[in-house]
């Protein structure tokens, strides 16, 4: 692990509680797309976000931050973005990068601000082979949670290979994509799973569900399931 001081270089508000920061570490830096870092609050407190950005993108990471009332461990660490335009992180971390030397069906999964996580490991994926056979499940909430969503379906247009599901637990009137969770959708879709590679990005019960799900009742093989929560449950 390394420990780089970081510069701020923009932060924008996507929505209400979401943020999209930028950092430009002092040093070089190298990750493996899908692996996240810690803020450094001090010595003791270090607080783990997923990168957005990728390993190929040398000059800067990006980070998107979920921060509000509700998600104060969040919000201290925009506090002191906002406030200093400075932080400390401690990189790499996780073990549910992309296993680059396989061509296997892509399944990423995520919910919220999970999709920097998915986000990463898709373009890195992209870049590498963009003829494999990958799908990417994003819910949220409401539509505005997921707040990337055209730049996936801009992807898709130009990568036939790709195809993006974006999944809704709220519907307002109009919206054209699924309702219901990323779970349910990924069910649906997917009679077997036991040829895929699967990565996911949720919180440690949502994580546990999938795993059960998809292997008992898909066939989905659990060395091939992927995800920063696997390591705590």
């Amino acid at each position: 692990m390394t420990t780089l001081s970081c510069k701020v270089t923009s932060v924008e508000a996507i929505t209400d509680t979401v943020y999209r920061v930028r950092l430009v570490p002092e040093t070089a830096f190298s990750f493996r797309a899908g692996q996240y870092l810690m803020v450094v609050m001090d010595e003791r407190d270090k607080r783990p976000f997923s990168m957005a950005s990728t390993p190929s993108e040398k000059e800067f990471i990006e980070l998107h931050i979920g921060a509000s009332e509700l998600n104060l461990y969040a919000m201290a660490v925009m506090d002191r973005i906002l406030k200093e335009h400075k932080i400390v992180i401690d990189i790499p971390h996780g073990e549910a990068w992309l296993r680059e030397e396989s061509d296997r069906p892509l399944v990423l999964i995520a919910g919220g601000t999970g999709f920097s996580y998915a986000r990463s490991i898709l373009l890195t994926a992209l870049a590498q082979n963009p003829n494999r056979d990958i799908t990417i499940y994003w819910g949220g909430r409401e539509e505005k949670h997921l707040y990337d969503l055209s730049e996936l379906e801009a992807l898709s247009v130009t990568h036939p290979h790709l195809r993006v599901e974006a999944v809704v637990e709220q519907p307002e009137e109009g919206w054209q994509g699924r309702t219901g969770t990323v779970l349910t959708a990924v069910l649906q879709d997917h009679g077997s799973l036991a040829e895929h590679d699967i990565y996911i990005a949720g919180r440690f019960e949502m994580a546990k569900i999938a795993r059960d799900l998809f292997c008992n009742e898909r066939g989905a093989r659990e060395d091939r399931l992927f995800g920063d929560a696997f390591a705590f449950i």
